[in-house]
């Protein structure tokens, strides 16, 4: 089933934090939720009795292979492990988690002050006095007796417990069943002379450009989505193409470093209205000499496919793997050199198969699941529900190829930015 969208008929959108009242995050979810407060105990449990096993049992190696050991080594450190859980359960409660640098740190700052701690109320127990000498030994310790645990405390942290916290609290799923939003630009004045690379230069009419993005707007709204307009920047020529300067992944925003150095003015005004949302989401960063553009990213599950365009270089792809691995996703770098970005030549069905126009793509066996369509502007989808697809109008065989698979499709009229090598994804952020 095709259907074209509907003529715009719509008012200014309000600022970011006006978007269906004020923006909260969604019920649960919170740090300080039940659901929170859960996900730091498990956390805190989790990184204590891995600390613990690890240290006991190293340490239980190079003592010689006793019960009696095992259990004079357990009790000593029990101290320790208790502090640590305690310490971690309150770092995740104010965010300590929340990023692999704040859980560095919070694993490492835990695990010295548990290692201590324990060390301290130990000899305090045993009724020896403390004088200089004795202060000396205790933090002496963090490099000898106690050094296996603060340091298996701090990787712990790091990786089974960001891995644990994410999971249980930094999905955001529930954002997407409450509210959909997605971020959009107005055109700016000099839109017709916005960049490009493979295509020849055509006249661009401002109006209907304009009138255009209205009914995109007005599709998605038609959709269920709120639209959230970022500050005009009508001096930058490509801002409209707002899906270039941020990519988000659950809970976590990847503010973007554009290839193009004429579009890294882009990006401030997009991580404000990112923030002004208040979801929670967590910022991160591509920075020089990474490029990245949010053209060449194209998410399936768990899986990042990313253009190694002309806009995106190598050095910005490690960047995003970095950030993302910790947080679950696998990242593949797909060479791009007959389009402007990836998702100029291919996009994903919601069932995560993969469409694309295979005279664009310079190695198809890449993805999984990859179906060709009969024109080049049908490759590029915004996946609007589990059964609907927004498209442009130019491309109606593609349009009847993906409803005869069972889905809605939704087409509009683009045609004035695809003569600025833009597709439909490239006029919105959804946030899901």
């Amino acid at each position: 089933m095709t259907e074209t969208a509907p003529a715009a008929d719509r008012t200014p959108t309000p600022a970011p934090d006006s978007v269906g009242g004020p923006a909260r995050t969604s019920p649960g979810t919170g740090r300080f939720s039940p659901r929170g407060i859960l996900a730091a105990f498990v956390v805190a449990l989790a990184v204590a009795l891995v600390a613990h096993a690890v240290n006991i049992l190293a340490l239980f190696a190079g003592q010689g292979v006793t019960v009696t050991v095992l259990v004079q080594l357990s009790n000593y450190f029990a101290l320790s492990s208790l502090f640590l859980f305690v310490l971690v359960f309150l770092a995740a409660l104010i965010g300590g988690l929340t990023s692999w640098y704040y859980s560095l740190i919070s694993g490492v700052v835990s695990g010295v002050l548990a290692a201590l701690i324990g060390s301290v109320l130990v000899v305090a127990t045993s009724g020896t006095g403390f004088d200089g000498s004795l202060w000396g030994q205790i933090f002496g310790t963090l490099a000898s007796l106690n050094l296996i645990f603060w340091i298996a405390a701090t990787v712990a942290t790091v990786t089974l417990g960001r891995a644990i916290y994410t999971r249980m609290l930094g999905s955001r799923t529930s954002i997407g069943a409450e509210r959909r939003v997605a971020l959009v630009r107005i055109p700016a004045s000099n839109l017709a002379e916005g960049l490009l690379t493979h295509l020849e230069r055509q006249p661009v009419d401002a109006a209907a450009a304009d009138a255009q993005w209205d009914d995109y707007v007005a599709a998605l709204a038609a959709e269920g989505w709120q639209t959230v307009e970022v500050p005009a920047a009508d001096t930058l020529a490509d801002s409209v193409f707002v899906e270039d300067a941020v990519v988000l992944f659950g809970d976590t925003a990847v503010v973007t470093s554009p290839g193009s150095p004429s579009r890294r003015d882009e990006t401030a005004a997009v991580e404000e209205s990112v923030r002004a949302l208040r979801l929670g989401l967590e910022i991160e960063r591509i920075q020089l000499p990474g490029t990245l553009d949010g053209g060449d990213v194209l998410k399936v599950d768990s899986t990042v496919y990313v253009g190694r365009s002309g806009r995106t270089n190598a050095e910005g792809i490690r960047q995003l793997r970095l950030i993302l691995a910790p947080l679950g996703y696998r990242v593949v770098a797909v060479p791009i050199s007959k389009a402007l970005h990836l998702k100029s030549a291919a996009t994903a069905l919601p069932d995560g198969t993969v469409i694309g126009d295979p005279a664009l793509i310079d190695e198809p066996g890449v993805f999984g699941r990859f179906l060709p369509v009969p024109e080049a502007s049908g490759a590029d989808v915004v996946v609007l529900s589990d059964d609907a697809v927004l498209m442009a109008a130019s491309a109606p065989k593609t349009a009847e190829l993906i409803a005869d698979l069972g889905y809605r499709v939704v087409t509009v009229d683009i045609s004035e930015f695809e003569k600025l090598e833009a597709g439909v994804t490239c006029l919105s952020v959804r946030i899901r």
